[in-house]
């Protein structure tokens, strides 16, 4: 693994299955990791979320620097608790990290999870050196984050390429597009 300290980073886990869940959280206190809270299924983490936005001290967690979700869970999956973290007007951090760890591992679910805004894919059964490496990348390798008409989540694109023309991708002055509401 690695000699970084974790002991301030909090992690949201979501996931229905009691042994599964209790995985994770041994492998994350194996990482070091200082705050560690879990509930059962999306409904919950999206109460729990806004509970620690609204009132800290109640949620037992400052705020939450990571959440590493399951896919299937009942009644709110993993994919919505994702498209409700990065496109609804009630979540209050839509840059939030987001690791999806499931055990539907198809390129179809994959690609969904990636168009959704996921940070990290990780297929079950899992390591805790397979988990430390997709936590450090979350950490160590922070992506910027792309808002089109179509998408709001991390850049896909993990290479640094050079670009053969003008980089679209740089915001200046004179790419600003102002409306003028007159009211």
């Amino acid at each position: 693994m690695s000699n970084i300290d974790l002991s301030r980073v909090s992690i949201l886990v979501v996931e229905d299955s009691q042994f599964i869940r209790s995985l994770i959280v041994n492998s994350l206190r194996v990482m070091g990791i200082g705050s560690i809270q879990s509930v059962d299924h999306g409904a919950q983490a999206i109460d729990f979320i806004k509970l620690v936005d609204e009132d800290p001290m109640k949620a037992g967690m400052m705020g939450i620097d990571v959440i590493i979700s399951d896919w299937e869970m009942s009644p709110v999956n993993g994919m919505m608790l994702l498209r409700w973290i990065r496109r609804h007007k009630d979540s209050p951090d839509r840059f939030i990290p987001f690791m999806m760890l499931t055990g539907y591992s198809e390129p179809k679910r994959v690609h969904e999870a990636r168009d959704m805004g996921v940070n990290e894919f990780m297929s079950k059964p899992f390591t805790v050196n397979a988990l430390a490496d997709k936590l450090f990348s979350v950490i160590n390798k922070p992506r910027q984050y792309v808002h089109t008409a179509s998408y709001f989540g991390p850049d896909r694109r993990r290479q640094q390429l050079p670009i053969d023309g003008p980089d679209r991708r740089v915001l200046n002055y004179d790419s600003l597009e102002v409306e003028v509401v007159n009211g």
